[in-house]
This record gives structure tokens, sequence and C-alpha cells, in this order.
């Protein structure tokens, strides 16, 4: 798994924060290192994020969970950052 990609220049802080409040919003997340990318100006669709042209990251975690039946489903927790390491949007897959 590809943890920090060498091309992106987060700060490792910044990374520690916003894991925080990913762990505190999911818990079983909790120790899983984020996948971190740059997102290019304007490749984010929502049109709220879409307006500004300051750097932005993509960070993905990666889980499991349990179903009724007792099989692991894989889930994506996605957070979109900007360079100071604001939250701008999370979201999950099924």
């Amino acid at each position: 798994m590809l943890i920090l990609d060498q091309i992106t220049a987060m700060d490792p802080k910044v990374i520690q924060n916003i894991s925080q409040e990913v762990y505190r919003r999911f818990p079983d997340l909790r120790g899983r290192r984020p996948r971190v990318q740059a997102v290019k100006p304007g490749q984010t669709r929502s049109a709220g994020l879409a307006s500004t042209s300051s750097a932005r990251y993509l960070l993905v975690f990666a889980g499991r969970v349990a179903t009724s039946t007792g099989k692991q489903m894989p889930y994506n927790v996605r957070v979109v950052v900007d360079e100071q390491g604001k939250i701008l949007k999370i979201s999950t897959s099924r």
C-alpha cells in the first residue's frame, strides 16, 4: 500500500491532524494510514469546491467492516483538504 506519494508535499503534522479527525468520526479506521495525492484545480466535482484555485489534497483511508452475515466488506473514506489542512469534504463508499 502506498502511504505517501513522493510528489505530494503535505506536512506530516497536517496529515496527523486530519487523521485524528477521521479516527474520531470513524473509530474502526484508527491506526490506518491514508493514501495522499494532490488534486488538480477543477478536478473536484462539487460546485462549491471548484471555485478557488488553492492546492487541494485527497486522503483516502481504506477499512473493512463486518456485515450481519459475518463477511468482511471493504470501504473507503475520502477526505478533501486544502493546503492548510482544513477539511473541505468527507465522503464514504458503501
